[in-house]
């Protein structure tokens, strides 16, 4: 699908440092001649150190985020045809009987995202709660703020968000709905719990808006989607090489890797990033890069 998102400075700002480069592309050996799959492309830093290792190496690059689909095909339209891009979510990519020397995911919520007002993933700026990486679907964060049961609502929060002052938060939350913008949520939040809690080393907030952009975007369901099919997406000795930012995530894909018959687990331990690199891109901070290897 086009999208109709051709902002220049939205394209720039969608343009992020990619983490952990070396790494992702020692692990991914990426070779020339390869077709390599980029199922998070986001602001395009990953293809862009594939597409530049050789004139013929190819890439395959979805998104579910339109705005990130335009402005990484804007910012990659040096390499022309070398780069194919879908207006998809990875969860379901059908490649035929295409199969790819390597496959990357970022599963990551790019710095663009969180930096535009209108996105709803920060509480640093007021916007509409929304959270939707792919903003063509129906489910947003109000929805879920203001319509789920208490109940349900702090088994989210602890479950998504693993945070241990869940029953108090929600319980505040719907003595508060509606609530309509993130600064909103965020300030209900901060009253709900503890002063003790309310000044730590991140703000009360943040778990629960992780818990909201999970639910939304059905991050995990996606994810294991992504593992149980990517095996077939590799052609033998193909790799994958997948970036969690959190726990939850990379218990996952730590789990389906090591469980899978037609996977070989390169790496015993996630790699992360060094203190250089932290300095360099704090977002690199809780990466942890998993690779493996199709028998």
């Amino acid at each position: 699908m086009e999208a109709e998102f051709t902002s220049n400075d939205d394209a720039i700002a969608f343009a992020h440092i990619p983490v952990l480069p070396r790494e992702v592309m020692a692990g991914l050996a990426v070779r020339a001649g390869g077709h390599y799959l980029d199922v998070t492309v986001g602001g395009g830093g990953h293809s862009r150190l594939i597409l530049e290792t050789a004139p013929d190496v190819r890439v395959t690059a979805l998104d579910q985020d339109e705005q990130a689909i335009a402005a990484a095909r804007q910012g990659l339209a040096e390499f022309g045809d070398r780069v194919q891009f879908h207006h998809a979510n990875f969860a379901n990519f059908a490649p035929g009987d295409t199969q790819f020397d390597g496959v990357l995911a970022d599963l990551g919520v790019s710095s663009a995202q969180f930096d535009r007002g209108d996105r709803g993933f920060s509480f640093r700026q007021e916007a509409p709660l929304d959270m939707r990486m792919n903003q063509q679907q129906d489910l947003t964060a109000a929805d879920i703020v203001n319509t789920w049961e208490e109940v349900k609502l702090a088994n989210l929060i602890y479950t998504y968000g693993e945070e241990r002052l869940s029953r108090q938060i929600a319980r505040r939350i719907v003595e508060k709905r509606p609530l309509v913008t993130t600064t909103e949520l965020a300030e209900t939040i901060f009253y709900s719990v503890p002063k003790s809690y309310r000044y730590g080393r991140i703000h009360p907030a943040t778990r629960t808006f992780q818990a909201l952009r999970i639910a939304v975007n059905r991050e995990l369901e996606v994810l294991e989607t992504l593992l149980q099919h990517v095996s077939g997406w590799l052609k033998p000795g193909g790799r994958l090489a997948i970036i969690s930012f959190h726990s939850l995530e990379d218990r996952i894909v730590k789990h389906r890797l090591k469980e899978s018959e037609l996977l070989k687990v390169i790496t015993k331990k996630p790699i992360e990033a060094t203190a250089e690199e932290v300095q360099k891109n704090v977002r690199a901070r809780s990466a942890k890069l998993r690779i493996a290897e199709k028998c």
